[in-house]
């Protein structure tokens, strides 16, 4: 397999600012904050989980700010700021480190335990004589899943919470977007980071050291043995594991408002984007439903953190106040303080660099145009004409198109980056479209419908909307992709038939982009996105149990019959 270094040498996301991690809070706490570490609060089975509580003063009542976390005992610097934070502005502050984590008893095992154990949690706060009952929750990544799945059991503590860059569907979304495992943060987060109670740093490069087949002995190659990664790898499609943790489809179940916040280039925007629409829409309770606000940002998954995201700077109206948006938003839903006057929804638009507010998602005046990939390997609104056309490439998964940018955990890969490095690969088809003549904003869902038939009875087909500058530079708006045997849906595979036409809908997720004058589109269809996503081995075997692989000739048809096409948001300016 090529070597992927070379994409290496792409420099990091400088981090200018640490917005998220609320640097204003940097001092000594006041001399009138009251705080216990490390208090034992029993869950309904007997656990005790290791609890630190920072209260504004020694008497009152207060709302609650509670943090429940995996990667800290609460005694780093950015978790002291939460604290900071809290108590300066009037809060009690409730630092928990999670069942099996740090010092807190009990065995880990991700996502699950988090829902009884948050409830529990907040229970305990409501009954404490420091509590005026009302908790607020927030954070990032895992610290905003816990956020959700402590809502599913309507605790009447829970009155708001703020989850940044959070997953929603832990299928779809954690582990297998669009039916093909997401190997590089799934290997690399669930062995590298948490495959043990603290956070580990093995000399481990994630990168370049899991070309290992099967899949099965991957955690086992490098040296873990952890539960949790085999079960993932054991449940391919989505099934009764998975369920519980569809969070978007359990929306009915939880009544609590949220300050939804993502990022145009988080591993976790396709959900941040559908729990906001699924609470709106099937909330429990009506307050819950007008309650739910949207912030997209021009970020990745490190959300905030700089201008530059990838190889891309959107300027300096790229950061936001953080702190100033927090405390809004719990002054209102914890302290009865002033209701938020301007929309639900606030996204920032690349290109132009610009935050605008919407009245709703995905937003009512879009006119979606479809874009047609023809034979000629241009891309345009003109459908094709009538007879064949059709183009082919080779799938080897022994050498698979190396990740470059794109909704990715990984910091050195993830955001938007020249695509030139791959330009020299045969396996890439490639359309282009004629410079846009006036300015062009597209903002919204972007799918991708593919007519394709591969000599594989399982395969992969990806899509990718790039943007190309007049000087030539093009890099990546959004991707998606679609593991041919689950072209029907997740919860059952069904294998294809070489050489028959199917028909793949692709799920790009989202973005907002101002085109300029000049500017051109062009999608990229390939088959393998390694080491972000595990190779398809072309066999129809079961998923990772087998080194074995094969070369897949791939198709794309390109007919009036099989027109395979994008379709693209576009905002009336």
């Amino acid at each position: 397999m090529r070597s992927l270094l070379v994409l290496l040498s792409f420099p990091l996301c400088s981090l200018l600012a640490h917005a998220q991690t609320l640097e204003g809070f940097t001092g000594e706490f006041p001399a009138t904050v009251d705080i216990t570490y490390h208090h034992g609060v029993e869950m309904r089975d007997g656990i005790e989980l290791s609890t630190d509580i920072y209260l504004p003063d020694r008497s009152g009542r207060f709302p609650t700010l509670l943090v429940r976390d995996i990667y800290s005992n609460g005694s780093t610097p950015a978790r002291q700021r939460y604290a900071k934070f809290a108590t300066a502005n009037g809060y009690a502050f409730v630092f928990q480190s999670a069942r099996g984590r740090y010092d807190s008893e009990g065995h880990w095992y991700p996502y699950f335990q988090e829902i009884n154990d948050g409830d529990d949690t907040l229970s305990w706060i409501a009954d404490q004589p420091w509590s005026n009952g009302k908790v607020g929750m927030f954070g990032s990544s895992y610290l905003a899943s816990v956020q959700w799945l402590a809502a599913l059991n309507r605790n009447p503590a829970l009155v708001a919470i703020a989850p940044a860059v959070s997953p929603g569907n832990y299928y779809r979304d954690v582990a297998y977007p669009g039916g093909a495992f997401s190997l590089l943060s799934r290997a690399r987060w669930g062995l590298g980071i948490v495959g043990s109670r603290t956070n580990m740093s093995f000399p481990i490069d994630w990168i370049n050291s899991i070309d290992h087949l099967p899949l099965n002995t991957l955690a086992e190659k490098v040296g873990f043995d952890v539960r949790h990664f085999q079960d993932w790898l054991e449940h391919p499609s989505y099934d009764a594991y998975w369920a519980p943790l569809n969070l978007e489809a359990r929306a009915p179940e939880m009544a609590v408002p949220a300050l939804n916040i993502g990022g145009w280039y988080d591993v976790f925007l396709r959900s941040t984007i559908g729990s906001y629409q699924t609470m709106r829409r099937e909330a429990a309770t009506a307050e819950a439903r007008t309650g739910q606000r949207l912030i997209i940002g021009p970020w990745p998954h490190g959300w905030n953190r700089s201008t530059q995201t990838g190889d891309r700077d959107f300027g300096e109206e790229a950061l936001i106040d953080v702190e100033g948006l927090l405390l809004a938003w719990f002054d209102y839903t914890l302290k009865d303080g002033a209701k938020p006057d301007e929309p639900p929804v606030r996204i920032f638009v690349m290109g132009e660099n610009v935050w605008r507010n919407e009245a709703e998602w995905p937003l009512a005046r879009t006119e979606y145009q479809t874009f047609y990939l023809h034979a000629d390997r241009s891309l345009s609104r003109r459908q094709p004409s009538t007879g064949a056309g059709s183009l082919s490439y080779e799938y080897d998964p022994a050498d698979p198109v190396p990740t470059l940018g794109g909704n990715i955990m990984e910091p050195t890969l993830r955001g938007p980056y020249d695509q030139a490095p791959l330009d020299g690969r045969d396996d890439v088809l490639r359309f282009v479209s004629e410079p846009f003549d006036t300015e062009t904003e597209i903002t919204g869902p972007i799918r991708a419908r593919l007519f394709a038939s591969s000599s594989a009875v399982d395969t992969d087909f990806m899509a990718k909307l790039i943007v190309v500058k007049p000087d030539g530079s093009a890099f990546n708006l959004v991707d998606g992709v679609i593991r041919a045997r689950y072209r029907q849906g997740f919860e059952k595979p069904v294998l294809i038939e070489p050489g028959v036409v199917y028909e793949y809908d692709i799920d790009l997720w989202a973005t907002s982009y101002l085109l300029s004058p000049g500017d051109r589109l062009r999608v990229d269809v390939t088959s393998s996105n390694f080491p972000r996503l595990a190779r398809n081995l072309n066999t129809g075997a079961e998923f990772a149990t087998t080194s074995d692989m094969k070369i897949a000739r791939q198709t794309l048809h390109l007919s009036r019959e099989h027109a395979s096409h994008i379709v693209l948001p576009v905002v009336p300016r």
